[in-house]
């Protein structure tokens, strides 16, 4: 009789309150979509996890594993969140798809009311919705898109005049104003596949490894971190494959000196002019990276607020991965939201010691660094 009453006890469901799947509800978890659902008895509604309706008393709601068990309730599926169908978030991402298919497809840029008629939506709504989904407002969608048109008509071979036109700019002018920020060169150099721009680049040690500094005329390329100099010029030659390799002289490794004396001592500071080659989207990011002050970390959500896009945590996540600047721009300064570093390019250790020395800004002590000479 005892065995049988523990078996029955066993059986028991939990309260709603207690069970696992309702903090999921509580905190709009999309990834439990399909997972489960659940009813509400007093709205007579049922609703897939992250519906954004107003939180039900747990002691009103039942939780099911099917949607038929759902259906069975004979309650109605609740017409924010759409549990029959796909989500609010499905939905909208599908509806900016194909305003990106038609932006790519027309000659001119539409503007943005035709895109948002086109959608059925109102041009503000579109606009949020638009930038929520892709990181950029329809317009920098458009200029993006463009500038990836002349990126490949130059690298196909055509010329320039052709390229501009081809990629729907109406006047050479308009094109020439933006085409360094563009293309990080001149159209021409860029046509030549980067042939014969000068990437000067030296050689340091740190307590936290080797560190590669490169730049162009315009500034500072990039900052690698690693253990091996030979891997890092080779790591170099792959990003600028067709640019001319110069080791840089003793004025140069003085700029070298600086970044490894801010590795040391983040108290010191780093400023240095930059030349930031990125999309649109990943420079906005980059920009918001350069804003966070030593000694303070952001999480990725924070970051994607910060931008105006805070349903592109993962976007946001890709474009520090394929930063190139590090330290200069401090990809390692956004954690996740429960306080975990995540990923980091150059090693998590070096994330958190990068984290603990900016931490204890004042009280370090600036070591005497050494330097390996790069020149030919």
């Amino acid at each position: 009789m005892f065995i049988t009453l523990a078996k029955n006890l066993k059986s028991a469901p939990l309260p709603v309150a207690d069970d696992p799947r309702w903090a999921r509800i509580v905190a709009r978890d999309k990834s439990a979509d399909g997972e489960f659902w659940y009813s509400v008895a007093t709205t007579g509604v049922y609703c897939r996890p992250s519906c954004p309706s107003r939180r039900a008393n747990p002691r009103n709601v039942q939780l099911h594993g099917t949607l038929e068990q759902a259906r069975a309730t004979g309650f109605r599926p609740c017409r924010r969140c759409n549990p029959d169908g796909p989500s609010l978030e499905a939905g909208n991402a599908a509806m900016v798809a194909v305003a990106c298919r038609r932006i790519e497809q027309s000659e001119e840029e539409p503007s943005l009311a035709e895109l948002a008629d086109a959608a059925g939506r109102s041009a503000g709504y579109f606009h949020r919705i638009f930038k929520a989904v892709t990181g950029l407002t329809p317009k920098d969608y458009a200029a993006a898109h463009r500038a990836a048109r002349v990126r490949r008509g130059l690298e196909d071979g055509a010329s320039v005049t052709t390229a501009i036109y081809d990629a729907g700019f109406n006047s050479s002018g308009r094109f020439y104003e933006k085409s360094t920020g563009m293309l990080g060169m001149t159209p021409t150099r860029y046509r030549a596949g980067g042939a014969h721009e000068k990437i000067r680049f030296a050689v340091g040690e740190s307590s936290l490894g080797t560190i590669l500094v490169a730049s162009s005329q315009k500034g500072v390329a990039s900052i690698l971190l690693g253990d091996d100099p030979d891997a890092l010029v080779r790591d170099l030659q792959d990003r600028f494959p067709r640019a001319r390799l110069i080791g840089g002289d003793r004025d140069y490794e003085a700029l070298v000196a600086r970044v490894v004396g801010f590795v040391e001592a983040p108290s010191l500071g780093l400023d240095l002019p930059l030349d930031v080659r990125g999309t649109a989207f990943q420079q906005r990011v980059w920009q918001a990276l350069q804003d966070i002050p030593v000694g303070q970390t952001v999480s990725y959500a924070e970051i994607a607020e910060r931008i105006g896009t805070p349903k592109a945590t993962r976007a946001i996540a890709v474009a520090c991965a394929a930063n190139n600047l590090a330290i200069a721009i401090p990809c390692h300064r956004v954690i996740r939201k429960d306080g975990a570093l995540s990923g980091y390019a150059w090693g998590a250790e070096r994330k958190r010691a990068l984290l603990d020395r900016e931490a204890a800004v004042g009280s370090s002590v600036v070591k005497t660094p050494t330097y390996r000479s790069s020149r030919a």
